[in-house]
């Protein structure tokens, strides 16, 4: 019996010292899966691919000033929180899309990470987050590989008894112009109207202006006095 509840506090010891030791892993594959963003209920695993947005054509001087690219994948820095059930013990883990942390018998992997534009109707904050555990016959087995969202952490829910995961933020800027983005012209908008159009009216704007004016009136029928007099 004291053979047995020594071991097992060599093994919690051992636990929460695992834990408590963090161990970055290199990462290779730094392609970032489509993020389903735009149909929130989408959970499923995308294929990697690379996302692009339709960019306005604006005119104007100021538009040289504007933004019209988003940071890149690999530049962007999420948060991810990771709790463990069995003691209690919460972490943040700092990583950037393609890289993996282990804490103790866990690794967690980000794929990607990114928010939805201000012009966008639903603000989210999601991540691809890959899960590896150590079982007790040193097999690592993958235990989740999705999206999690911040703000709807139901749209997909990592089932695991001992290990929790979910994005806290991700670091990144949109572009200042929207795929919907019309820029109005600097020139004529605002112009008075006497600016408009200079340009001499033609001869049938002229028939056309003498056709509007009201017909002279007709001479007057002669009366009957005037028809005896004659």
């Amino acid at each position: 019996m004291k053979r047995l509840v020594l071991a097992t506090g060599i093994a919690l010891i051992g636990g929460i010292g695992a834990w408590q030791g963090v161990e970055a892993l290199q990462e290779t594959n730094t392609e970032a899966p489509a993020l389903p963003l735009a149909n929130s209920g989408d959970t499923s695993n995308a294929a990697p691919a690379a996302k692009t947005k339709p960019s306005a054509t604006p005119a104007g001087p100021d538009s040289d000033t504007l933004s019209r690219t988003e940071t890149p994948m690999a530049d962007r820095v999420a948060v991810v929180g990771l709790l463990n059930k069995r003691n209690g013990l919460e972490r943040d883990l700092t990583m950037k899309p393609g890289q993996a942390i282990r804490v103790g018998d866990v690794v967690v992997r980000l794929r990607a990470c990114e928010t939805s534009a201000p012009w966008e109707a639903e603000p989210l904050t999601g991540a691809f987050v890959q899960l590896d555990v150590e079982g007790r016959d040193t097999r690592w087995r993958r235990v989740f590989s999705g999206w999690l969202y911040k703000e709807s952490p139901s749209l997909n829910v990592v089932e695991h008894p001992i290990y929790d995961v979910w994005p806290k933020s991700c670091a990144m800027t949109h572009p200042d112009i929207g795929p919907d983005t019309i820029m109005a012209s600097a020139v004529g908008a605002g112009a008075p109207a006497a600016q408009r159009s200079s340009a001499k009216k033609s001869p049938d704007d002229d028939d056309a202006a003498t056709a509007a004016k009201p017909a002279a009136a007709a001479a007057p029928p002669p009366s009957a006095s005037s028809n005896s007099a004659r």
